[in-house]
């Protein structure tokens, strides 16, 4: 295969031989990986999380202990997920079908959580797929995600709601003479009704 990819997995990890890691990446303790998943390079993987089959996970992303990742969730590059959450892929789960049989993979339809480059979910919050969480965005901590989060959002609550904007460094934004200013990196943005877009330098 020429050149062999650089990887660390900890002796306690279950990572399928059918998943892909990327140059760099770690599995911690205890973590499972499935069976099609795909981790680009630079990636963590923390103690107990787990990855279901054939989720995609791109570049530089940091995956909290004990969170669940579950297909056919795809994350972008640079997406941060804290301890504990949790991305489902069941809009109406039940255990048994109507007539009391248990439910096999067959009995229903996966769908699953998007989340685009930059984005951070903050610890304990739950994503209800199908949902889109836009770039750089943040889910604080707790929140419960139901309908899709704008690039550059903070939402928080039960159900989650936009409480205002972030910027790439993930402090939020303040008006600054019609626009939004990030105080860490001079960065200006303009809204436009419940979207946020990067103003032309």
């Amino acid at each position: 295969m020429g050149t062999e990819l650089t990887h660390a997995v900890a002796e306690s990890a279950d990572v399928s031989v059918d998943a892909v890691l990327g140059e760099g990446t770690k599995v911690w303790h205890l973590a499972q990986v499935r069976e099609g998943a795909v981790i680009g390079d630079g990636g963590i993987v923390g103690r107990g999380v787990y990855v279901g089959s054939g989720v995609q996970i791109g570049q530089n992303c940091k995956i909290q202990n004990y969170a669940l990742v579950y297909e056919p969730a795809k994350l972008g590059d640079g997406v941060f997920i804290g301890p504990g959450v949790i991305l489902t892929n069941d809009t109406y789960p039940r255990a048994v079908n109507p007539d009391g049989s248990l439910k096999s993979a067959d009995n229903w339809e996966a769908v699953g959580v998007t989340i685009r480059d930059g984005a951070s979910i903050g610890a304990r919050a739950v994503c209800v797929a199908p949902v889109t969480i836009g770039r750089w965005a943040t889910v604080a901590a707790g929140a419960v995600v139901v309908k899709d989060v704008p690039d550059f959002a903070l939402v928080a609550g039960v159900p989650a709601r936009r409480l205002g904007w972030v910027g790439k460094a993930g402090v939020p934004l303040v008006e600054d003479g019609g626009q939004w200013l990030c105080p860490e990196t001079g960065q200006r943005f303009i809204q436009e009704n419940e979207t946020l877009r990067e103003a032309q330098a």
